[in-house]
């Protein structure tokens, strides 16, 4: 009996033990996962001198700068990555270990590279920068470039420069910087050519649109340089650049051609490739049961590769199902692609940027349910989808799978629920916007230190070639005296083209940054005309006037899908501008249809065809005239837009309004109003300032009080020239 209770009692504290063990263990886990304002502070070695305005990022999201006396508070939590960033010293990368405060010292820039030299060599710095760069190629770009520029500051050969600047290209194809892609390329075959090196300059042709330089650079390839597998990347990548160019029988050809060099060679992933390109040529041709044969054989193919190719290759025939209107193939689909997806989420993570998220999916499946008039069905797959999507952070489909709820509940007549995900609409579109805006402001800080890098790349194969050159002429220098004399003339020649590739480099980047400027400046006009649409949604929705916000809902989004159509071109016909324009304009009078009427005259003359206008130019100014002009006047004002021939080669465009005028408006704005104007303003100077810089003074913009009354008016000529 003793025995018994002595057991007993070891066994109890056997598990207390253990539990407390679990438990130490559950604590630890959260403290891993607990977010904690980390305090720290950065100074130089030795001297403790603080640095100010040091960036302190956190795995590339959050970040923070150091004050006056170099310390910061920043929120992270264990396991997170410090990057510390400041042009006196090199970018040094800290892992937090637990919430104490962090005291970083840095030492000189110059002192950290004069170590390294001495201690390696330049080949194995060479080597070691490179796996790095490709190391963070898909999770850091900035720390990747800066890891090539790293590789490029020693004394390269001129092959290791080219894998440097392919890799660089393929760093800038990941990160979606398709132009600098090409840049990188180009210098990379410059250096030394190789099939690689081509076929990625094709590609990267493709991925930003110039679809008839991809195909003739293409062409320029030998196909005796290329191995099998090769051969198949190049047939797949011309039949691309030929289906985007809709020459259909071209890339029916270059994909069977492809498919017969996969097939004699068992390339398997490649037939399953082509197979489902040869299917999709046939599909945008409207040729379905061609299309079908071939996505079975892709479907079929796709099961024998792995879990996440047979999925993805599920989904995009699903979508070939929903396109002709194959709701319950689309179903069953979507349904097999599920169960899939949850075997591939067992060992890996699906970034919300992938087609085969389970919220998408389901979001699918109940839009295919709703177009097939079921909508009991439709609704338990809706709600999952909004459910997944908000627990994942996916806005956007939360957004899409939220209004669909609303409307399914609408036609159910469900008031109450109806209401409620309007609500819900309302708020997930509050939380999506101002993730617009930080993302807005993230891509501007992510251009801002892409450029930077490279500037720095730019400036380094500069200074290399010219370093090979003279390091040639020394060698020269030994020769006899009339080989001198060729040498002279030689390295005076090479001067030459270097100087000449310098300037191309540097036109070259300069063209790079203006594009960026003018996308930052699109991105930033964008959130500004959004928001003040949405207003309007909500206005409508507050007063229950569901039939004028579903109406003006209908017209906006028309005019969001043309709007997104030329957000990348720095050019569009004036016929899809004065569109546009009518569009915004006929917004606008609806929802201020007792302040003011408008026309827009077209001069016959005027061929909108031949002419070319930078997207939402004139948009910002009609916008003024009606907020800040036209909204404030006693009686009902009048909006005229008139675009008239000027010369031969020239038109204007007039906008012209019989406000309160801009001394009145501006005497009635708020500070904060008086800013943002103010901020719009200067964009649309600075768009315009690029645009003439790079397509020689296309654009000019007068802006004059209209007449001489107490509504003074404010008109806006824009002089736009004839390419």
């Amino acid at each position: 009996m003793r025995i018994s209770k002595t057991y007993y009692i070891l066994l109890l504290f056997c598990l207390i033990g253990f539990l407390s063990f679990g438990q130490n263990r559950e604590v630890k886990r959260a403290d891993e996962k607990a977010v904690f304002t980390i305090r720290g502070s950065v100074s130089e070695k030795g001297t403790h001198k603080p640095y100010k305005n040091v960036e302190i990022l956190v795995n590339g999201g959050k970040y923070v700068t150091t004050s006056f006396d170099g310390t910061f508070d920043i929120q992270a939590k264990i396991g997170d990555e410090l990057i510390v960033k400041h042009p006196d010293f090199e970018t040094i990368y800290y892992t937090i270990k637990s919430n104490e405060r962090i005291n970083i010292e840095v030492v000189d820039a110059q002192q950290s590279i004069s170590r390294s030299s001495r201690n390696k060599s330049d080949f194995k710095r060479f080597n070691q920068m490179i796996d790095s760069a490709d190391a963070y190629l898909k999770k850091d770009a900035e720390r990747s470039i800066k890891f090539i520029g790293d590789a490029l500051n020693v004394n390269v050969t001129a092959a290791q420069s080219a894998e440097a600047q392919e890799l660089l290209g393929d760093i800038y194809v990941f990160w979606k910087q398709f132009d600098l892609a090409i840049s990188a390329y180009r210098i990379s075959l410059q250096n030394t050519e190789t099939a690689s090196a081509k076929l990625k300059l094709a590609k990267a042709y493709l991925n930003n649109e110039n679809f008839e330089t991809s195909i003739a650079t293409y062409k320029e390839i030998d196909e005796n340089t290329l191995s099998n597998y090769e051969k198949t990347v190049w047939y797949e990548g011309i039949g691309d650049a030929y289906l985007k160019s809709k020459k259909f029988d071209d890339a029916i050809k270059a994909y069977e051609d492809g498919l017969t060099v996969a097939k004699k060679h068992l390339i398997a992933p490649k037939i399953t490739d082509l197979n489902s390109r040869i299917a999709q040529v046939y599909s945008e041709q409207g040729q379905t049961s061609k299309a079908k044969g071939y996505f079975t054989n892709s479907l079929n193919l796709a099961k024998q590769e792995n879990k996440k190719r047979a999925v993805e290759e599920q989904v995009k025939v699903a979508e070939f199902n929903s396109e002709n209107a194959e709701y319950e193939s689309e179903i069953v689909l979507r349904k097999q692609a599920l169960e899939g997806i949850k075997d591939i989420e067992t060992d890996s993570i699906i970034s919300n940027e992938s087609p085969i998220t389970s919220q998408k999916q389901n979001y699918k499946i109940g839009n295919a349910y709703l177009l097939s008039n079921d909508l009991t069905n439709a609704i338990p797959y809706l709600e999952k989808s909004m459910e997944e999507a908000g627990e994942r952070g996916d806005l956007d489909v939360k957004l899409d799978a939220t209004r669909k709820l609303s409307e399914v509940n609408a036609r159910l007549g469900n008031t109450e629920k109806t209401i409620a995900y309007n609500e819900e609409y309302k708020d997930v579109v509050d939380e999506l916007y101002a993730r617009k805006r930080q993302e807005i402001s993230q891509a501007a800080r992510f251009s801002r230190n892409i450029a930077e890098q490279q500037n720095r790349i730019t400036s380094l194969e500069s200074d290399r070639a010219l370093s090979k050159s003279t390091y040639e002429l020394t060698q020269e220098r030994n020769k006899s005296q009339q080989l001198i004399i060729y040498s002279l003339i030689g390295g005076l020649i090479l001067l030459l083209i270097t100087g000449f590739l310098m300037f191309k480099y540097i036109k070259q980047q300069r063209l790079a940054n203006n594009l960026l400027a003018l996308k930052s400046l699109r991105s930033q006009m964008n959130p500004h005309f959004i928001f003040n649409a949405l207003n309007s949604v909500n206005t409508f929705i507050a007063t229950n006037d569901e039939r004028t916000a579903n109406k003006y809902l209908s017209d906006f989004s028309q005019l969001m899908r043309a709007v997104l159509e030329n957000s990348e071109e720095d050019f569009i016909p004036l016929k899809k501008e004065i569109e546009l324009l009518n569009l915004y304009t006929k917004l606008e009078h609806f929802r201020f249809q007792d302040k003011f009427d408008y026309t827009i005259d077209v001069d016959d003359a005027v061929d909108v065809e031949e002419f070319q206008i930078p997207p939402m130019l004139l948009q910002p100014y009609i916008e003024n005239a009606v907020w800040h002009g036209l909204r404030y006047k006693r009686d009902k004002g009048h909006l005229n837009i008139t675009i008239q021939p000027k010369s031969k080669d020239e038109i204007t465009i007039t906008i012209s309004d019989d406000g309160i005028g801009r001394s009145r408006s501006k005497a009635l704005k708020t500070d904060h109003q008086k800013k943002q104007n103010s901020k719009g303003m200067n964009n649309i100077k600075k768009r315009v300032a690029i645009l003439n810089e790079m397509y020689k003074d296309k654009v000019d913009v007068t802006i004059n009080d209209f007449q001489d009354m107490e509504d003074a008016g404010t008109k806006v000529v824009v002089t736009l020239k004839k390419d």
